[in-house]
């Protein structure tokens, strides 16, 4: 189960509702996202075992449906108007109708399909937040924040092992945090059926590239060696290894375009090769990938 910060938050997740809020919280909140309401009492035995399960099931289904408690000590009026004669009892609103319900206890595999139902009749699916889920930790990775990238594509795999974005996202999450052998132990148990995704050829190139740059020179001083003789392709090939290496990228396809221009062959292609490394590194729509693979296949077939 996720519970990564990858949905909402559980305050809006799983809510105290009371007949004052009733309508907001559940019939006018149902018409966007289905809401389970949980009927239950402070007293009553088996609500003290189906509410958590409930509340754990709701939060498992990541945003998917929402779960509104309700206490009938204190909301006797909604109670009776639902027509609530014993608890637990719970009932599934959408489009601001009941749908669907039960009373008593239930084991977790039925509470499981009992919420799988409810998310399927809003036409849902109660495992699609794995979606929004590596979307959060991409998000956690661009901002710096690798170990907890980590910690979130590490859960979804425990949920999904096959998940092609989370494998790549695990693997680049341990290259940001410098741990190159991890990354490689990762990319290198994926499962085969993703194995060639164009996400995990991304994380191996991300890797690759990481890889050079730990034996990359200084930018300077290999700048001043491809203005002295620009035709030192090895010092020109070396300062875009430097130049990716800080961060350079589009600098670094500069560098490469004009050695694969003034020599395409040099040392097997070594040019062409190092640039579609860049760009498998890169998202597909950076403008550096565009640009740099259009001037690259006019180069080709000039």
């Amino acid at each position: 189960m996720i519970e990564l910060g990858t949905q909402p938050p559980a305050q809006d997740l799983i809510k105290d509702v009371s007949e004052a809020d009733f309508m907001a919280e559940v019939v006018e909140a149902s018409k966007t996202v289905p809401v389970i309401v949980d009927f239950w009492a402070p007293w009553c035995g088996p609500c003290k075992t189906l509410g958590p399960a409930l509340e754990a099931a709701v939060t498992k289904a990541k945003g998917a449906v929402r779960m509104a408690k309700v206490n009938v000590d204190e909301n006797q009026g909604i109670a009776g108007q639902l027509r609530v004669q014993s608890i637990p009892t719970v009932y599934a609103f959408w489009q601001g109708q009941p749908i669907d319900g039960f009373q008593g206890a239930l084991p977790p595999s039925e509470i499981d399909a009992f919420v799988e139902r409810t998310v399927a009749a809003a036409g849902g699916d109660a495992s699609g937040g794995l979606d929004e889920a590596v979307t959060a930790a991409e998000e956690m990775l661009d901002e710096g924040a690798a170990t907890d990238a980590a910690q979130t594509f590490a859960a979804i795999l425990q949920e999904d092992p096959a998940n092609a974005a989370a494998y790549a996202g695990l693997a680049r999450a341990h290259v940001a945090m410098d741990d190159l052998d991890q990354a490689e132990a990762i990319l290198n148990g994926a499962p085969a059926e993703i194995s060639q995704t164009p996400e995990v050829e991304a994380a191996f190139a991300q890797l690759e590239l990481a890889r050079q740059a730990a034996d990359a020179g200084p930018v300077g001083e290999l700048s001043a060696a491809v203005e002295a003789n620009p035709d030192d392709h090895q010092a020109r090939f070396d300062l875009a290894q430097a130049l990716n290496a800080n961060g350079q990228a589009q600098e670094a396809v500069d560098q490469l375009l004009e050695l694969f221009r003034r020599d395409a062959e040099w040392n097997e292609g070594a040019a062409k090769q190092q640039l579609f490394t860049i760009f498998d590194a890169l998202k597909p729509n950076d403008p550096v990938v565009l640009n740099g693979r259009r001037k690259l296949s006019s180069m080709i077939f000039a």
